[in-house]
Formats: C-alpha cells, structure tokens, sequence
C-alpha cells in the first residue's frame, strides 16, 4: 500500500494509537508487584490505556496503603469513575474531601449522585461556593442549574447559568437552558432552541432538539424545513431520521431529555467529548461515565466511551459495548458497523468485510456501513470493487450536497490506485466542484498532476493552497516539497521538505524525497543519509526498492530522471 493509502486510512478510520496492544498484560505484571509503588505504577500505566479495570483496583490498593495522600487518593478516585464504579467511588470521594476540601471533582461527583435521587438541596449545598477556576468548577454550576429546575426554579436556575456566562461557553449555556426550559415546559424552550440552532445548524442533537420543540409545540411545517435544510448539506444522523419519520407521520416526537438527571448526562457527556479531543483520555471516560449513570439509556454516551476505548486499541471492551446495545435503539445499526470495524483491528478484515456485507444486505441505504465497507475493500487493496461501493453510496447521497465531496474523493483513490486515472481525475475535479477548498482533495489532485508532469504551475497553486489550509499536516507539506523538485527549484525543495521531515521524521517516503532534494543541490552524504533513513523506517519495501539503485549510484542528471509513480494521498 503507498503512503498515501495509509494515511488516508488513518484519516478515514480515526484510529488514534494510544498504547501498545501488550498493555493490559504489561499493567497486570505491575500490579502483581508487591508494594505500593507497584500498585501505583500499574494503576497510572494502565489508566493512561484506558484498561480502567486493571487501573481501579491497582490504584486503590496504593491508595489504601497510602489513605491519608490525597494525590494518591485523587487518582484512585479517578480510575474507579473511569471505570464506571460510580457508587464504589463515593466513599473515596467523601474521604478525600477531608483530605482535600477543596477538591470540586469529588464535590461534583457526590452532587451527581444526589442529582439522579433527586435531592435537589442537597446538591445546591453540596455545590455552594464551588468559584469558576475550571471546567470542573463550571460543570458543578450547570448541576446546580439543573436541580433548581428539580425545585421549579427555572428563574433561578437561568440567573446561576448567567453567571458563568462568556463568549467562549455561550452556545454551550444556551443549549442547557433551552433543555431545562424543555422540560419545564416554559414557553421560551422554543426560542432558546432556535437560538442554540443557529449557533450550530447543522449539530444532530441540536438539529433533533430544535426539530422536538417545534413539532411538539405544533410548528410541524417549520420543524419539516429545518429537516430539509439538515438533509441538504448532504448529512445523515439516526436520531434526525427517527424524529424526521415522527414528524412526517403527524405525531409529536416527545422531549428530548425526560428527566432532570438525563439533562445533566448530557453535560456530562458534552464535556466527556471536549476532554477526549484534548486528549485528557481519563477524565474524559469518568465525565462519560457520569453521564451514562445518570441516563443508562443514553446510546450515543455508550458510543463514545466504546470509541474511546478504541483509541486506546481496546477493541474488544469496544465491542462489549456495541453488543449491549438495542436493536431498538437508532445508534444499533452504527454499533454493528463499527464493532466489525474493530475486528479488522484486531487482524480479522475478512470477517469484518463479511459482516459489514450483511448489514449493508439487510439496509442497503445504511450509508455508515457502506463506506467502511469501501474503505476496508480499498485498504485490502481490492479497488475495484471499493470503486463500486463508493458508487453507491454517491448514488444514495445524490452527489450534490457540497459535504458529498468525500464520497468522490474516496472513489478517486480507489480509481486511482486501479490504475484508472482518467475516472479518478475526473472524481477528484467533481469534489473540488462541491467543495473548492478541500485540502485532501487539492492536494491529492495537485501532487498527482506534479507527479506525472502535467497542470505543472496549477497543481503548485492547488498544493500552496491545501499547505494554508493545514500547515502543519507533513503529508501536505510534503507534497509542495515534492512539486517543487519536479519543477527543479532544488533549493526550495530542501527548505520545504526539510520541514516536512521535522513534521513527519518516520515516513519513508519523505525522508526519500528529502534524501533526493539534497542529492540535487550536491549535499550527497545528506541526501545517503535520508536515504538509508527512509530504508530503515520503510514497511511496505516499496521505498527500499526505489532507495536501493540510488544508494549505490546517487541520482542520475536531471533531464534523465523517471518520473516516479507513487502517487500519494496527503489526506
């Protein structure tokens, strides 16, 4: 497979290596270790791979040695809300607070807790005087907000929500007012999910929240264009579709939150998401875990933490949870595309190729399942038939919403790497039409015109363009560098693939580049140095085989040099 496939994998899969496969095995040795420092040393390996289980119960042996440090304490703590032993967590929580006092996570907790019994006063007492230092600390004012709704007090509720109001956290704030106001059936419900729509139009909650209160409030012909506005950019969601097929029957589709614990899961499960981008893995699976202990029945809270866990390589706790999911609910059919995803992870693409062929026999509109089948297809190197699935999933999307420029796109490497370059061209110019700025597709475009000589100054600008857009993307980088050797601007070329390097030092492919660029401009010691890097660090042999002649005899002159035929995608 070239570069370019693998990183287009990557970029199409989302599969973020977090630790190595053996963690699990790895922690327990840890754990196995006699002591205390042991005990902590396993559970803090094991909680940074998301092996929570392992994680929980080292961490609270150190712990227990160690009752009275309360950092110690702290990351016990963590791991047992990580691992969803909400209730075996209070106790600790309680305890570390007379250690820590002010310790606004275990507050936040014990507040949760009292939240879902609906004790509302004891959740305003526990949360008093909480300040506004950090996400914590806002999370437990948003609590607080939804427990004066518990006592009626949706005036008072907004006021609390008031202060912690700035521009930064302004959408967030609204959306929770608008779902308290919901629920408490106040009439500004309807105006506040507007309001929270046009920050974020095109936001499935937000689209399906909206879509409720106008339908439930009789606004049915005002909640069918938002819909078909939702469905013009071309995007699918499964709660958008269920309250579409409501909405279209004559019925009211309900709340979107039924309880005053299900809204406050649903912070929790808006700042599990935030912390996950940022990579704060732990804290973001005990935010997520909150939230599914508030509301159980809450699928799309269960997905996440089933697709964080396959960040951390933890397939089959992933596929735990995709198993205990409905088929009634509206996420089951995503859960079944994903758990067989997580089996070509796990080195069985053949039976997920299988599965996701069935899926797609018994929904064959499943628009999810049809292109991880076209993506697996492509990664097995069977591009022809990826071609075709991508095919089809153009002709379910329609091929004119400017957001069904990635079905293109995806056709036009299977294209490409089959050998049908007139068809993939073709792809890559229809993308760039539904969506002119698109730096994967300007860049794979733009480096395969420089690749094979041809559009030479055009393709430049296209790869110029997709570097503004993702500086520090060493793929794209590399590409410009790569174009401006093919142009014969050496110097150039070595200041921008000495870049690309910086951003990407393990690639083969562009430290070969690189290794050439140098050749040019007669730093041959460099340029066999880059080129032996490139060597060591290639997994395919395609780039030793390339690398090999030119270790032995350097480059040949310009005017006689081939042009080379691994064209890459630098999505």
């Amino acid at each position: 497979m070239t570069r370019l496939a693998r990183k287009s994998a990557v970029f199409l899969l989302l599969l973020v290596s977090l630790v190595m496969p053996s963690l699990s095995i790895r922690a327990q040795n840890y754990f196995d270790f006699p002591s205390p420092s042991g005990s902590f040393l396993a559970g803090e390996f094991a909680l940074e791979g998301l092996n929570t289980g392992v994680a929980s119960s080292a961490l609270m042996e150190a712990a227990q040695s160690q009752w009275d440090n309360a950092g110690v304490v702290a990351q016990a703590f963590t791991a047992l809300l990580a691992d969803g032993r909400i209730d075996e967590s209070l106790p600790v929580a309680r305890h570390l607070l007379e250690l820590e006092p002010t310790n606004n996570m275990a507050k936040l907790v014990l507040a949760a807790v009292a939240l879902k019994e609906r004790r509302y006063a004891s959740v305003v007492t526990t949360l008093k005087d909480l300040g506004l230092s950090d996400f914590v600390d806002i999370a437990a004012t948003v609590v607080q907000a939804w427990a004066r709704v518990g006592q009626n007090d949706l005036k008072r509720a907004f006021a609390e929500m008031d202060d912690i109001s700035n521009g930064s956290i302004e959408g967030f704030l609204i959306f929770h007012k608008a779902l308290m106001a919901d629920l408490a059936g106040d009439p500004s419900a309807v105006d506040l999910a507007r309001t929270a729509y046009e920050n974020d139009p095109f936001i499935g909650r937000i689209v399906e929240f909206y879509v409720r209160t106008l339908a439930n409030s009789g606004r049915r012909n005002q909640a069918l264009d938002v819909l078909d506005k939702f469905a013009a950019e071309g995007l699918v969601h499964p709660t958008v579709a269920r309250v579409r097929a409501a909405v279209e029957a004559g019925k009211a589709p309900g709340k979107y939150v039924s309880s005053i614990a299900a809204g406050a899961a649903e912070l929790f499960q808006g700042i599990g998401v935030a912390l996950a981008r940022d990579g704060t893995t732990d804290m973001a699976m005990a935010f997520l875990r909150l939230g599914l202990y508030l509301d159980p029945a809450a699928d799309a809270t269960s997905l996440t933490i089933a697709q964080l866990l396959e960040s951390a390589e933890r397939y089959e706790a992933a596929n735990d949870i995709y198993r205990a999911i409905s088929p009634d609910s509206a996420f089951y059919g995503e859960a079944l595309v994903r758990s067989a995803e997580n089996l070509d992870s796990m080195g069985d693409r053949p039976e997920a190729i299988r599965r996701l062929r069935n899926i797609i026999s018994v929904d064959p509109q499943n628009l999810v399942a049809i292109t991880s089948l076209g993506n697996l297809l492509r990664l097995d190197e069977q591009f022809a038939a990826a071609a075709k699935v991508y095919t089809s999933a153009i002709r379910i999307v329609g091929g004119t919403h400017p957001r069904d420029w990635r079905y293109f796109y995806l056709r036009g490497i299977a294209n490409e790497q089959r050998g049908a370059w007139d068809e993939a061209e073709a792809d890559f110019l229809k993308a760039l039409d539904l969506n002119p700025t698109q730096p994967q597709v300007l860049n794979y475009l733009g480096y395969s015109w420089v690749d094979k000589g041809i559009h030479l100054q055009r393709a430049l600008g296209m790869i110029e363009q997709a570097v503004r857009s993702n500086p520090s993307d060493g793929y794209i980088v590399d590409s410009l560098g790569w174009a401006m050797f093919r142009l014969k601007k050496y110097d150039e070329a070595v200041r921008v693939l000495e870049r690309a390097v910086q951003l990407n030092p393990n690639d083969p492919e562009i430290n070969d580049h690189l290794g050439d660029a140098y050749w040019r401009v007669g730093r041959k010691t460099e340029a066999r140095f880059q080129w032996n890097i490139a060597s060591s660090v290639d997994e395919d042999g395609k780039v030793i085989q390339r690398v090999r002649p030119k270790l032995e005899n350097g480059l040949p002159e310009p005017d006689d040099t081939p042009a080379a035929t691994d064209a890459r995608d630098a999505a």
